[in-house]
Protein backbone atom coordinates (compact mmCIF):
# COMPACT_ATOMS: atom_id res chain seq x y z
CA UNK A 1 0.00 0.00 0.00
CA UNK A 2 1.25 3.79 -1.17
CA UNK A 3 0.80 5.28 2.34
CA UNK A 4 2.40 2.94 3.99
CA UNK A 5 5.54 3.21 2.58
CA UNK A 6 5.81 7.25 2.94
CA UNK A 7 4.84 6.23 7.11
CA UNK A 8 7.39 4.23 7.36
CA UNK A 9 9.69 6.74 5.84
CA UNK A 10 8.27 9.54 8.08
CA UNK A 11 8.93 7.20 11.27
CA UNK A 12 12.32 6.32 10.34
CA UNK A 13 13.49 9.44 9.93
CA UNK A 14 11.28 10.87 13.24
CA UNK A 15 13.27 8.15 15.42
CA UNK A 16 16.57 9.23 13.34
CA UNK A 17 16.36 12.78 14.70
CA UNK A 18 16.00 11.85 18.50
CA UNK A 19 17.89 9.71 20.55
CA UNK A 20 17.03 6.70 19.59
CA UNK A 21 19.03 4.55 17.12
CA UNK A 22 17.50 4.55 13.58
CA UNK A 23 18.79 5.00 10.12
CA UNK A 24 16.96 7.26 7.66
CA UNK A 25 19.00 7.50 4.60
CA UNK A 26 19.10 3.77 4.15
CA UNK A 27 15.30 3.89 3.97
CA UNK A 28 15.36 6.71 1.87
CA UNK A 29 17.94 4.85 -0.61
CA UNK A 30 15.83 1.72 -0.73
CA UNK A 31 12.74 3.57 -1.41
CA UNK A 32 14.75 5.36 -4.09
CA UNK A 33 15.93 2.34 -5.47
CA UNK A 34 12.58 1.19 -6.21
CA UNK A 35 11.53 3.57 -8.99
CA UNK A 36 8.34 3.34 -7.73
CA UNK A 37 7.53 6.80 -5.56
CA UNK A 38 8.58 10.58 -6.76
CA UNK A 39 11.72 11.19 -4.97
CA UNK A 40 10.21 14.50 -4.09
CA UNK A 41 7.78 13.56 -2.13
CA UNK A 42 9.97 11.17 -0.51
CA UNK A 43 12.27 13.68 0.47
CA UNK A 44 9.52 15.93 1.67
CA UNK A 45 8.50 13.22 3.63
CA UNK A 46 11.82 12.10 5.29
CA UNK A 47 12.65 15.59 5.73
CA UNK A 48 9.46 16.77 7.76
CA UNK A 49 9.82 13.38 9.78
CA UNK A 50 13.28 14.38 10.50
CA UNK A 51 12.53 17.92 11.91
CA UNK A 52 9.85 16.70 13.61
CA UNK A 53 11.99 14.33 15.66
CA UNK A 54 14.60 17.49 15.93
CA UNK A 55 11.61 19.32 17.87
CA UNK A 56 11.44 16.83 20.38
CA UNK A 57 14.53 16.87 20.95
CA UNK A 58 14.28 21.22 21.83
CA UNK A 59 11.39 20.76 23.75
CA UNK A 60 12.93 17.56 26.04
CA UNK A 61 15.80 20.55 25.91
CA UNK A 62 13.70 23.02 27.09
CA UNK A 63 12.41 21.13 30.23
CA UNK A 64 15.91 18.79 30.87
CA UNK A 65 18.07 21.38 33.20
CA UNK A 66 15.33 20.73 36.15
CA UNK A 67 16.84 17.18 36.27
CA UNK A 68 20.26 18.24 36.79
CA UNK A 69 21.62 16.86 39.66
CA UNK A 70 19.70 13.73 39.85
CA UNK A 71 21.21 10.61 39.84
CA UNK A 72 19.21 9.02 36.76
CA UNK A 73 20.14 12.10 34.56
CA UNK A 74 22.11 10.69 31.74
CA UNK A 75 24.53 13.56 31.53
CA UNK A 76 26.62 14.82 34.62
CA UNK A 77 26.59 18.68 35.15
CA UNK A 78 29.82 19.31 33.83
CA UNK A 79 28.91 17.43 30.49
CA UNK A 80 25.39 19.49 30.25
CA UNK A 81 27.87 22.88 31.03
CA UNK A 82 30.27 22.28 28.16
CA UNK A 83 27.36 21.44 25.54
CA UNK A 84 25.47 25.02 26.53
CA UNK A 85 29.23 26.80 26.37
CA UNK A 86 29.78 24.96 22.99
CA UNK A 87 26.15 25.92 21.75
CA UNK A 88 26.94 29.80 23.32
CA UNK A 89 29.67 29.72 21.32
CA UNK A 90 28.94 28.77 18.10
CA UNK A 91 25.16 29.72 18.82
CA UNK A 92 22.16 29.25 16.33
CA UNK A 93 24.51 28.52 13.50
CA UNK A 94 25.20 24.97 14.62
CA UNK A 95 22.06 23.86 14.04
CA UNK A 96 23.21 24.00 10.34
CA UNK A 97 25.17 20.91 11.60
CA UNK A 98 21.70 19.60 13.01
CA UNK A 99 22.10 16.31 10.12
CA UNK A 100 25.88 15.11 11.30
CA UNK A 101 25.76 11.52 13.02
CA UNK A 102 26.46 11.70 16.74
CA UNK A 103 26.63 15.23 16.82
CA UNK A 104 23.51 16.69 15.68
CA UNK A 105 21.31 15.34 18.17
CA UNK A 106 22.85 16.92 20.99
CA UNK A 107 22.91 20.55 19.24
CA UNK A 108 19.16 20.19 18.77
CA UNK A 109 18.86 19.12 22.89
CA UNK A 110 21.10 22.25 23.68
CA UNK A 111 19.30 24.97 21.65
CA UNK A 112 15.95 23.82 23.63
CA UNK A 113 18.20 24.05 26.97
CA UNK A 114 19.75 27.46 25.87
CA UNK A 115 15.76 28.55 24.51
CA UNK A 116 16.94 28.91 21.19
CA UNK A 117 13.61 30.45 19.73
CA UNK A 118 11.48 27.74 18.02
CA UNK A 119 11.07 29.74 14.43
CA UNK A 120 14.63 29.90 14.63
CA UNK A 121 15.27 26.41 15.12
CA UNK A 122 12.33 25.23 12.88
CA UNK A 123 13.81 27.11 10.12
CA UNK A 124 17.46 26.62 10.62
CA UNK A 125 17.34 22.45 11.16
CA UNK A 126 14.90 22.26 8.50
CA UNK A 127 17.00 24.00 6.10
CA UNK A 128 19.65 21.52 6.62
CA UNK A 129 18.40 18.43 7.22
CA UNK A 130 16.69 18.83 3.97
CA UNK A 131 19.44 19.79 1.81
CA UNK A 132 20.84 16.64 3.54
CA UNK A 133 17.96 14.56 2.01
CA UNK A 134 17.91 16.34 -1.25
CA UNK A 135 21.64 16.01 -1.67
CA UNK A 136 22.04 12.24 -1.16
CA UNK A 137 18.75 12.08 -3.26
CA UNK A 138 20.41 13.59 -6.71
CA UNK A 139 23.82 11.96 -5.54
CA UNK A 140 22.05 8.50 -5.56
CA UNK A 141 20.07 8.98 -8.95
CA UNK A 142 22.88 10.88 -10.12
CA UNK A 143 24.92 7.53 -9.36
CA UNK A 144 22.14 4.94 -9.76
Amino acid sequence: MEVTVYVGLFAAAFLAATIIPAQSESVLVALLAQRSHSAWALVAVASVGNVLGSVVNWWLGRGLERFKGRRWFPVSEVGLAKAQARYARYGRWSLLLSWVPIIGDPITVAAGVMRERFLIFVTLVGIAKTLRYVVLAKAYLWLG
